[in-house]
């Protein structure tokens, strides 16, 4: 017996019921430049500069944003990068690299790290 046809959509569908999605937010400080964050953003995720100035905006005026959806050992490398960045050169006080957490997708509290 030949198995029915799957769409595209139902195999995507069943891929992230098994594979949950993970949001990388990068958090908000007082020792990094709206330039450094630009740059990371760009260098590490291939954003546009565009796409990483608004950003860099929302994380500034929120507190956070959701930089990357993926799933979760894309998600902990990711935010693995983010931590491995450095300090800011532009700022003396500047003692390392940002913070950023990962989060469900689903809106499910889990832990994460």
């Amino acid at each position: 017996m030949s198995r029915p046809a799957v769409s595209p959509d139902t195999e995507t569908t069943r891929r992230e019921q098994l594979m949950p999605l993970f949001h990388v937010v990068l958090l908000d400080d007082d020792d990094h430049t709206y330039d450094y964050v630009i740059e990371m953003l760009q260098r590490l995720f291939l954003l546009s500069q565009f796409e990483a100035f608004r950003h860099a905006v929302e994380v500034d005026t929120t507190g956070r944003t959701i930089v990357i959806t993926c799933e979760l050992p894309q998600a902990e490398f990711a935010r693995d990068q983010i931590h491995g960045y450095g300090p800011d050169p532009r700022m003396p006080k500047s003692k390392g690299s940002m913070s950023a957490v990962l989060e469900p997708a689903s809106g499910i509290p889990q832990a994460t790290d």
